[in-house]
């Protein structure tokens, strides 16, 4: 039983200053050494737009060695979640899936770095009958699932059950028997589900700015986007009692925290190892914004 906190992401240039050193600027190279001090866990969003070539695996796989114990969790390519299977396009879905791990889930495996890999479904992907639900498993069966972590996050109610509380039972029972987790999460788009459907637990926190959710940013708007959100330590709290049921009944479970504007993510996931007493190295993080005079007209 184990919690492993950590961030969505670490290139973020709006972090220099705030969580990241200024003589670091320039020094991108540098970052993933220095976030590495202070987390054991990354999520890597970029192979959700583009799968990464063998020298960019490499560069990860030779930085995350730096730090004993360091894992990387991945996103599916949206080629596979949000085209492929929605064209049921299975045999193209297959190959591509194939290919992904092959060339980045299983050499940072090989290496001991591997932390899930995250299965990310497009909002449009929708639960209608046993039409959707055989998608779904023709996806996880073409997925090493007994092999690696894997966890799928729905982006669209039709995968809950009546009460819209929790996901339905069938979906529930196919999770279960491919031994993939329901990811839980904290965020406008989705309830905070509780069953767990696998041995190891996926979390991920997206803040909670619900008006611009799911809509453009305003210009006299002073948070960057929709991830520019710091939870308080009250919102925090009230998931401790949860996320130490989770850890108690799996092997592992890996929080990401998404709420990267301006290094809140960073601030945050050091409270949450705060509240579950997690040590980690200490770090004042600087998250004053600069807001625009419209936000006190």
């Amino acid at each position: 039983m184990a919690a492993l906190i950590g961030c969505s992401g670490w290139s973020y240039d709006d972090w220099v200053g705030r969580f990241y050193p200024a003589d670091l600027a320039k020094k991108k190279g540098d970052w993933l050494p220095y976030y590495s001090r202070f987390f054991p866990t990354v999520e890597i969003n970029s192979t959700f737009y583009r799968v990464p070539n063998e020298f960019m695996v490499k560069s990860w796989i030779e930085r995350g060695k730096q730090k004993e114990g360091f894992e990387f969790s991945l996103k599916l390519p949206q080629m596979i979640t949000h085209e492929s299977i929605l064209k049921d396009d299975t045999e193209k879905a297959a190959s591509q899936a194939s290919s992904f791990e092959d060339i980045c889930v299983k050499p940072l495996a090989e290496a001991g770095l591997l932390g899930g890999v995250l299965i990310q479904l497009t909002p449009y992907f929708k639960l209608e009958g046993k039409e959707s639900l055989g998608k779904l498993r023709a996806l996880l069966e073409m997925l090493n699932t007994d092999e690696y972590d894997y966890a799928i996050e729905f982006r669209h109610r039709s995968w809950l059950n009546d009460r819209g509380n929790e996901l339905s039972a069938d979906v529930l029972e196919t999770l279960q028997e491919y031994g993939v987790a329901n990811t839980i999460v904290d965020g406008p788009g989705f309830p905070a589900t509780r069953s767990l459907t696998a041995k190891h637990a996926y979390i991920r926190f997206h803040g909670r700015n619900y008006d611009i959710w799911f809509k453009e940013e305003s210009e006299d708007d002073y948070r960057i986007n929709r991830y520019d959100y710091l939870y308080t330590h009250d919102m925090l709290d009230q998931w401790k009692s949860r996320l130490l049921e989770v850890i108690s009944n799996c092997d592992v479970a890996r929080v990401y925290f998404n709420n990267h504007g301006r290094a809140k993510a960073v601030k945050n996931a050091f409270q949450m190892m705060d509240l579950l007493g997690i040590p980690h190295e200490e770090k004042d993080i600087d998250i004053q914004d600069q807001m625009t005079l419209a936000k006190f007209g």
